[in-house]
């Protein structure tokens, strides 16, 4: 799997894999990561990206022709690549999604800045558009690394443990439910006995009770989904 970053800022995501379980797979080469300025293809002598919007409204919009040139640069590198965009209109991204597209060979990111981009460069490159969340960020970066993060974990090879997948929030549209460590008690709060007696049927149970009562009260939304799966 390749991930591409179309973004005015690389610096920003590029010490996201630096470190922990993502760093360790990028140098194992379970995936690969590049990144693609469309500063680097602008025709304006001073490199510029941004433009007034038409018809008037605040701020600036990432104009087209450097946008345009660096996406077509990488759908003539990898044509069968998948370019996602980033945005708060998008439709919400899901765990489902990123499921689906760890199946892809190339995933290309591209993070808007400003007022955002020129909405023609998503009618003509956009496979899909996605958002993060109903927050509007001073740019595409973090929601970008988010896809990213979703995706990654789900190659092979990149979790330590694979088995861990099985049991996440969001899988059978249930949240995940409560877990605990040692000690037994802690502040006055006891872990619930039956976890303590090694009766995984039991143990699996009672977590799936818990993660029903959780997702009730967190995602009524999830819980009337589950709800009616079963």
């Amino acid at each position: 799997m390749r991930f591409s970053f179309v973004t005015l800022f690389p610096e920003l995501i590029r010490g996201y894999f630096d470190a922990s379980i993502l760093g360790r797979a990028l140098e194992a080469e379970r995936f690969g990561v590049d990144y693609v300025n469309p500063r680097e293809f602008s025709k304006n002598r001073y490199k510029k990206v941004d433009e007034p919007m038409v018809g008037g409204g605040a701020g600036m919009l990432m104009s087209p022709q450097p946008l345009d040139d660096a996406l077509k640069s990488l759908k003539a590198d990898s044509p069968r690549a998948r370019i996602l965009f980033l945005s708060p209109v998008g439709k919400p991204f899901r765990q489902s999604d990123a499921r689906r597209l760890a199946a892809e060979e190339h995933l290309v990111l591209v993070a808007g800045r400003y007022e955002g981009i020129d909405e023609r460069i998503i009618e003509l490159h956009a496979h899909e558009v996605f958002s993060v969340g109903d927050a509007v960020l001073t740019g595409g970066e973090l929601p970008a690394l988010m896809v990213c993060d979703a995706v990654a974990r789900l190659l092979p090879g990149v979790l330590g443990n694979a088995d861990s997948l099985s049991e996440e929030s969001f899988e059978g549209a249930l949240l995940e439910g409560p877990s605990f460590t040692k000690p037994d008690e802690f502040e006055g709060k006891r872990i619930v006995s039956e976890f303590l007696k090694g009766n995984h049927s039991k143990i699996a149970a009672i977590k799936n009770r818990m993660a029903l009562a959780k997702t009730k009260y967190f995602r009524p939304d999830l819980y009337l989904r589950a709800k009616a799966d079963q």
